[in-house]
C-alpha cells in the first residue's frame, strides 16, 4: 500500500475586510505629541472661542439647520433658515407648517425635496418618540430620519456641550492632508483624531479644524502663506515653512484673503 501524503488543511481564511479596516484605523500620526500639543495650542490662541456658522436658536433648529447643511454651504442655509425659523422653530411647528411649505422656504438648497420629507418626518418621530425634545445619546439622534453620525456629533457639541468630533469635507480633508490622523473614511478620522487631540483643546478640536480648512487649509489651494502652523505642518502639499503671525481673531470674524 503506498503512502499517501496527506495535505494539511490551510484553516479558515482570516476576514480580509476586517483585517483592513484594522490596519487603517492603526494609522498613526506623523507628529509626536508636543508637535500636537503646539498645533492645538496655537489654534486656542488664534480661536479661543470658536463657533459653528450654523444660524438657530435652540437644539431643535441646530438639528435642522444641520441636516439642511449636507451638499450645501452654511451661508446658503442661514439665507433660507432665518425666515424659517421665525415661525417654525419647533417641532410642532414644523409639523403644522408642512413639507410642501417647508419646501418653498429651504428650494435654494441642494436635495431640498427630500431634506423636507425628513425634517417633517423627524419632527414627527422628536415629538412621538422624545416629547417633542432634542436627544442628547448620538444613538438616539441616529434614529432620527436624515441624521447620521456627523449631524450628531455637531448637535451633541453645539448643543450640549459635548466633546465630539464631527467630520466634514474640511476635516477629513485636512487630517489626511497634513498627516494629523489619515483615514481612509470619515469615521476612522474621527476616532483617530479622538486619539490624538489633547484633552484639554478637544471640546473646540472640531471647530478649529474646520475653519482652519475651509478659509486657509483649502481644497484646491491651500494658502500655506496664512497658515499659523506652516513650521509644523508636515504635508507634502506644503509651499510654505513660515508661519503666520498668530493674532486673536474674534470667533466668527475670519481672514480674507489678501
Amino acid at each position: 500500500m503506498k503512502n499517501v501524503k496527506r495535505k494539511l488543511s490551510p484553516g479558515p481564511a482570516k476576514p480580509r475586510a476586517a483585517t483592513a479596516a484594522r490596519r487603517s484605523t492603526r494609522q498613526r500620526s506623523v507628529y509626536s505629541k508636543a508637535e500636537i500639543e503646539e498645533i492645538f495650542r496655537r489654534f486656542s490662541v488664534q480661536r479661543p472661542e470658536p463657533k459653528g456658522e450654523l444660524e438657530h436658536v435652540n437644539a431643535f433648529t441646530l438639528l435642522v439647520a444641520v441636516a439642511l447643511s449636507a451638499q450645501a454651504t452654511d451661508a446658503g442655509v442661514n439665507k433660507a433658515t432665518r425666515p424659517l425659523f421665525v415661525v417654525a422653530d419647533t417641532p410642532e411647528k414644523m409639523m403644522a407648517l408642512g413639507e410642501d411649505k417647508l419646501r418653498d422656504y429651504i428650494k435654494t438648497i441642494g436635495l431640498y425635496r427630500n431634506k423636507a420629507k425628513n425634517v417633517i418626518a423627524l419632527s414627527q418621530k422628536l415629538i412621538a418618540d422624545f416629547g417633542g425634545e432634542v436627544p442628547k445619546t448620538r444613538e438616539e439622534l441616529m434614529t432620527l430620519p436624515g441624521v447620521g453620525r456627523k449631524t450628531a456629533n455637531v448637535v451633541l457639541q453645539m448643543a450640549f456641550g459635548q466633546s465630539t468630533i464631527a467630520v466634514d469635507t474640511h476635516l477629513f480633508r485636512i487630517a489626511n492632508r497634513i498627516r494629523l490622523a489619515p483615514g481612509k473614511t470619515p469615521d476612522e478620522v474621527e476616532a483617530n483624531l479622538m486619539r490624538v487631540i489633547p484633552e484639554t483643546y478637544l471640546y473646540h478640536a472640531h471647530h478649529w479644524l474646520i475653519l482652519h480648512g475651509r478659509y486657509v487649509c483649502k481644497a484646491r489651494r491651500p494658502e500655506c502663506e496664512r497658515c499659523i502652523i506652516a513650521d509644523i505642518c508636515k504635508s507634502p502639499e506644503k509651499s510654505c515653512d513660515i508661519p503666520a503671525p498668530l493674532i486673536e481673531l474674534p470667533p466668527q470674524i475670519l481672514p480674507v484673503a489678501g
